[in-house]
């Protein structure tokens, strides 16, 4: 070997980290450390419950490694950069789907909504106490039949005199049983218009969303909203149209596109080292052509989907990310991490079901990842826009 050329390492295999600084790699770390410490070793019973025990704690922890809204700036918030919010993201879905959720909602949804719409007097009542997780957010865009097309929602608010009162209902919505305060989309006289509304004011409800086999380790619910009279400083007053809600969204895919290779990294790792010890034929299946196919493969497309995350990250920082490319980032690393966990699985045989590995719990979190924040026709007709000029949704 060269001298001074690094060895080759099976978890770094193209020397991503080097990509990273020493603020960076201290942010990841921190994260990494606290979900090993709080996530890990409880995680599959969370799941197997279907249940998030102690969530409100869980949310003051990660407050308090300024992991809520961490990209954003004043307000408690850490003011971390694209990339360090990204490797958070990473670190967080390495550990479940759920875990980022949380946190994705909280920060790139709800605060992300009241940080760049809102008044500075609900920017002051609402983030410095979600940035220390002591409240919780929940986003309501997506309703019982209307998901991929906001536009059509019918969900409503109407002036009565000073006050606004509220009607509707939104469905799969992360958060929303343990929320304090819904960032709530809806039709109004002067368009779309969103609503800081405080969850106990009357005529709100948040029921949660029982027999999921999917984010079971996560608070979904259903917003139930029957006349909420909201004070006229409720309404978030710099955004009408849809343009709030989506630049929202394109927010949260960005962390998705991290996440996902969260994810797709447990399973890797976890079929990587299963294949050194499993031993069949008088052998390691690591020493297997095929196995070692399989393992190359998986390598490969969770490499290539880091850098990618890493490339977006840079661009967002810059302030030159498009939606666009951030749809090639969520349609491709969501998809290509679902294919990880299959062959991931495949490589643990019988033990890839259960549940003593992350593998079919990442894979099945994974179907919901896959469909929240646009689905997949959503972000092939994004891109086959860019690249036509030529709108085919309508």
């Amino acid at each position: 070997m060269s001298a001074g050329k690094p060895q080759f390492d099976p978890y770094d295999p193209l020397g991503i980290d080097d990509l990273l600084d020493e603020e960076d790699r201290a942010v990841r770390d921190t994260v990494r450390g606290w979900a090993a410490d709080r996530v890990l070793p409880h995680v599959a019973e969370w799941y197997e419950r279907g249940e998030l025990p102690g969530i409100r704690e869980l949310a003051v922890e990660l407050g308090s490694i300024g992991a809520l809204g961490m990209s954003l700036t004043g307000y408690g918030c850490a003011g971390a950069s694209a990339v360090q919010y990204g490797l958070a993201c990473l670190e967080l879905e390495a550990a479940d789907s759920g875990i980022r959720s949380l946190v994705s909602v909280q920060g790139s949804l709800a605060m992300y909504a009241i940080h760049r719409y809102g008044s500075e007097e609900q920017k002051q009542r609402w983030l410095p106490r979600m940035a220390a997780g002591e409240v919780i957010g929940c986003f309501g865009l997506t309703e019982p039949d209307h998901g991929s097309d906001p536009a059509g929602m019918r969900t409503h608010a109407k002036r009565d005199g000073s006050d606004w009162i509220l009607n509707g209902r939104k469905m799969w919505i992360t958060n929303g049983s343990v929320a304090g305060v819904a960032v709530v989309w809806a039709r109004t006289d002067e368009g779309i218009r969103g609503f800081a509304v405080p969850t106990d004011t009357p005529g709100f409800s948040a029921p949660e969303i029982k027999h999921k086999w999917s984010l079971r380790a996560s608070v979904t619910s259903e917003l139930v909203m029957d006349d909420v009279r909201l004070p006229a400083d409720a309404v978030l007053p710099e955004v009408t149209g849809l343009r709030g809600p989506l630049s929202c969204l394109n927010h949260a895919r960005y962390g998705i596109v991290w996440g996902a290779m969260g994810a797709a990294r447990s399973s890797f790792e976890a079929a990587l080292e299963y294949s050194r010890t499993r031993e069949q034929f008088g052998r390691p299946i690591g020493g297997f052509q095929l196995t070692q196919a399989k393992l190359a493969d998986m390598a490969l497309e969770l490499h290539k989907g880091i850098l990618l995350a890493h490339h977006l990250g840079r661009r967002m920082d810059a302030g030159t990310l498009r939606p666009e490319q951030v749809s090639f980032g969520k349609l491709n690393n969501v998809r290509e991490a679902i294919e990880i966990c299959r062959t991931a699985r495949t490589v643990l045989g019988a033990n890839g079901i259960s549940l003593e590995y992350p593998v079919m719990r990442h894979a099945t979190n994974l179907e919901s990842v896959l469909t929240y924040e646009g689905t997949v026709e959503m972000h092939q007709l994004v891109l086959g826009k860019a690249l036509t000029g030529l709108d085919a949704f309508r």
